[in-house]
């Protein structure tokens, strides 16, 4: 079974980047509290990184 891991956004969109607002979006993230479970592989991996510091990640 592949690993998968949570994404919780922590912090507000507003006044970030129109690419890191984009990213969040790809990502499923809408409010903050909001969870989302997706696999982890190098593109997920590489969408958090540009948004590292708006969101906790949780591996299960």
């Amino acid at each position: 079974m592949a690993k998968a891991i949570n994404i919780k956004l922590v912090r507000s969109v507003i006044g970030s980047l129109p690419k890191q607002r984009k990213t969040i979006e790809a990502l499923g993230l809408k409010k903050i509290g909001q969870n989302v479970e997706k696999p982890d592989n190098p593109q997920i991996r590489g969408m958090i990184n540009i948004v590292k510091h708006m969101v906790e990640v949780t591996e299960i």
